[in-house]
C-alpha cells in the first residue's frame, strides 16, 4: 500500500491525515503554514485521494500503511496529526508503533465506538449514475434534494474526476468505503497506553467528543490534554485555522 502524498517544508517530520470522504487537500492551508517550520508530509489513506485503492479497511491496517510510509522514507519517528477518521488511524498508529511517534494531535475524534451516520451518503453517492451527467453542477443539483448542506455537497464532489474520454468517476473507493464503512466506527485498539505527550483538540459546536470520552482518553494516552475550539464545528482545522494552529504550534 503505497500512498501517495503531498510535501512541503523542512524540519522535524509532521504526518497529517484526513477523515473520511477527505484528501491530503483537505489539510492545504494548514500544510503551508506548518511547512515555514516542520518537514509535512499530508497523505491520502488508503481508498482516499490519489492512494490505492483496497477491498480492506480498518485502523491496524491505515496505521501499518502509514508505518509502511514512514520506513519507505527513512522516517524515525514523527509528530502525527489527525482529523476524525484520520484522528482514529492517527491513535491506532501511535498505540501500534509508540516508538515511530514523537507527539500526537488528534482533531475532534475520541477512541471510541462510533454509530453510522453516513448511511444515506454513500446510498445518495452510489445510487448516482456518473455516465448520464456532463457537468459537476448537475451532480451538485441532483443531489440537492438528499444532501441539503451546499458545503458538504461540494466538500463530497471534490471526489469527482474526469478520465480520459471526459467521463466523470469516483476517485474514492466509493463501494470499498460503504462495504467497510462499519468498521470504521469501531474503538481503537490497545496493548498498552500511548506514554507520550498527546493534544485533543475538540469543536465546542461538536458531539463527536463528549464530556464522558475523556475517561477512555485518559485511560489509552495518560499524557493527553484536551482543548476545545469554542466556536468551532467538527471541522476544526476548517472553521478556526488561527486558534487551530495556535494549538497546534505551542503542543509541538
Amino acid at each position: 500500500m503505497q500512498l501517495h502524498f503531498k510535501e512541503l517544508g523542512q524540519g522535524r517530520t509532521v504526518i497529517l491525515l484526513h477523515g473520511l470522504f477527505g484528501s491530503s487537500d483537505n489539510w492545504h492551508p494548514i500544510a503551508l503554514r506548518l511547512a515555514e517550520s516542520f518537514h509535512v508530509f499530508a497523505l491520502d489513506q488508503r481508498n482516499h485521494g490519489q492512494s490505492p485503492h483496497s477491498t480492506e479497511m480498518s485502523y491496524p491496517l491505515m496505521a501499518a500503511d502509514v508505518n509502511e510510509f514512514m520506513m519507505a522514507r527513512g522516517i524515525e519517528k514523527a509528530l502525527v496529526i489527525g482529523h476524525s477518521m484520520g484522528g482514529k488511524t492517527a491513535m491506532q498508529f501511535a498505540l501500534q508503533f509508540p516508538d515511530k511517534v514523537e507527539k500526537l494531535i488528534v482533531a475532534d475524534m475520541a477512541p471510541r465506538v462510533y454509530l453510522p451516520s453516513h448511511d444515506k451518503i454513500f446510498s445518495t453517492l452510489l445510487a448516482l449514475d456518473l455516465s448520464s451527467f456532463s457537468s459537476r453542477q448537475q451532480i451538485e443539483d441532483a443531489l440537492a434534494s438528499a444532501i441539503p448542506n451546499l458545503v458538504l455537497r461540494r466538500f463530497l464532489l471534490k471526489n469527482l474526476g474526469r478520465n480520459a474520454v471526459n467521463e466523470f468517476f469516483w476517485k474514492i473507493n466509493l463501494r470499498g468505503l460503504s462495504e467497510n464503512y462499519s468498521r470504521l466506527g469501531e474503538a481503537i485498539s490497545a496493548a498498552a497506553p500511548f506514554p507520550k505527550p498527546t493534544l485533543f483538540i475538540r469543536g465546542g459546536k461538536s458531539k463527536y467528543i463528549g464530556d464522558g470520552d475523556e475517561v477512555l482518553v485518559q485511560e489509552l494516552f495518560p499524557q493527553s490534554q484536551m482543548q476545545t475550539i469554542v466556536e468551532a464545528s467538527h471541522w476544526v482545522h476548517a472553521d478556526k485555522p488561527e486558534e487551530f494552529l495556535k494549538l497546534v504550534l505551542d503542543f509541538l
